[in-house]
């Protein structure tokens, strides 16, 4: 629940603070007073008891020394007393800040504080600062708590299913083509962990800026018609017709994490692209940037799911059998190498009309 700020009224502040200054100088003035009647008095009261009368002159030097005297003691202990309200005050209100930031630090961050400081400028931004903090703790707590899940989900499935294949392996009763099957099952599981532990290796290294990044000007069209045909197999065996619109285009980027991108994203459309369906890649340069569009006919992607799919382990197409899904991290990293080169993708489908992703990559002079 956020708190409304009040409008900060600086002509209202100016008047106050003059109203303060005026009053101040008013007090000043009838204080000196006070300690100068005071200290006449007093000295007049020592003199009579010690029986004495000095002359004018000196009476006025005593007067004015224990005049001097007087202030000094009465500032001091003015400003003892304010001092001691003034840390009791501040204690009560850094307080409940003191023990949001204690309950942060074991663990707790659905602690929220009320912006209560009316005219503490500086405590209500500290205020405000505190929740932020707990706010994005916990945000980032129950990131992490999520992908602790969905890496525990994605291990133990292929790892049920190799253990499960492995005992019925044990029946010696099996035909040769059963053993072939299950093995075959044990390898498909197998290769399947291989990549989730090295797509996860190089979304762990994207995310902490360690991995290289080597930009190097090199033809784009040339690196793109290449993948392609190292996927033929793939697309030839689902009677795919593969068209290509490449300019003749250079660029400075890292040339081994942009391969990713292309991979991943050509490799997606002749999975989800139905035999006999179309894919089309195009590269032009537009202005001050390079664009990249894929574009095939199969079976799209939701509206809700659009803004969901390059998020760590999301799958759009749950309905698939387990051997054949992926882990949900592909498009993560597209995004992560995409975002490193200061690109932007975007994805366009509906149902059963097919998909497009555009990729931007800004152009950069040499």
């Amino acid at each position: 629940m956020k708190t409304r700020r009040r409008p900060f009224n600086r002509r209202k502040l100016r008047n106050r603070d003059r109203l303060r200054g005026l009053m101040g100088f008013i007090f000043l003035l009838i204080f000196l007073s006070a300690a100068s009647i005071v200290a006449f008095y007093l000295s007049a009261y020592i003199y009579r008891l010690i029986d004495w009368s000095p002359d004018s002159v000196f009476r006025q030097m005593i007067n004015s020394i224990l005049g001097f005297f007087l202030i000094i003691l009465i500032f001091a202990l003015i400003r003892k007393i304010a001092f001691t309200r003034y840390w009791v005050q501040e204690r009560d209100f850094l307080g409940p800040i003191i023990e949001a930031l204690e309950k942060i630090a074991k663990g707790d961050f659905s602690i929220r504080l009320q912006n209560e400081f009316v005219e503490h400028q500086r405590l209500n931004e500290l205020s405000s600062t505190v929740n932020k903090m707990a706010l994005e703790l916990g945000q980032m707590e129950n990131m992490r708590q999520e992908f602790i899940s969905n890496v525990s989900h994605e291990i133990q499935t292929p790892l049920t299913s190799i253990s499960g294949f492995a005992e019925v392996l044990e029946n010696e009763q099996l035909s040769s083509a059963e053993r072939q099957h299950y093995l075959n099952i044990i390898k498909l599981e197998s290769r399947r962990l291989s990549r989730l532990s090295d797509n996860l290796l190089k979304l762990a290294a994207l995310e902490s800026e360690t991995i290289k990044f080597e930009p190097q000007l090199y033809r784009l069209d040339e690196q793109l018609r290449n993948l392609i045909l190292s996927c033929e197999p793939q697309w030839q065996e689902k009677k795919i017709e593969m068209e290509l619109f490449l300019e003749e285009i250079s660029i400075t980027a890292d040339k081994d994490m942009l391969s990713q991108i292309w991979i991943n994203l050509i490799t997606n459309s002749i999975k989800y692209t139905p035999e006999g369906g179309e894919i089309t890649v195009n590269l032009y340069r537009q202005s001050d940037r390079i664009i990249v569009e894929i574009t095939d006919t199969g079976i799209g992607i939701a509206r809700e799911d659009q803004k969901h799919i390059f998020e760590r382990f999301y799958k759009t197409d749950k309905s698939r059998q387990p051997s054949q899904k992926g882990n949900g991290l592909g498009l993560s990293i597209v995004k992560k190498i995409i975002d490193l080169h200061q690109g932007e993708i975007m994805v366009s489908s509906s149902p059963g009309e097919g998909t497009v992703f555009s990729v931007y990559l800004p152009v950069k002079s040499n």
